[in-house]
């Protein structure tokens, strides 16, 4: 058994469904965990908090992105860190594929 993940295209490992939101763990352990996120568009993610940092990347469409007060416009391509208990939440716009890791390990 391999002591590593490769997935060879985040984008179609990704399931976008025709209405709400799909997610999909890639990876978890050694103090991260690793999630695939689909949104059908229109979709979202209420605001919320976590107690560890986060990653999020942004592998297909528009969104809004709300960090701590901020509203920012995310599309592919767009990257945001979040250090613990940040207020953060998604506006999908279009059909959104989100990779989130969190950092569970460390602040």
């Amino acid at each position: 058994m391999a002591d590593y993940i490769y997935l060879p295209d985040l984008q179609k490992q990704a399931q976008t469904p025709a209405k709400g939101i799909l997610s999909q763990t890639v990876q978890e352990g050694q103090g991260t965990k690793t999630v695939l996120f689909g949104f059908a568009a229109g979709q979202e993610l209420s605001p919320h908090a976590a107690p560890y940092p986060a990653l999020i990347t942004i592998l297909k469409g528009e969104a809004s992105l709300l960090l701590g007060e901020d509203w920012k416009d995310a599309a592919e391509g767009s990257f945001a860190w979040m250090p613990p208990n940040l207020q953060h939440g998604l506006k999908a716009k279009t059909e959104v594929v989100m990779l989130l890791t969190m950092v569970k390990g460390g602040a």
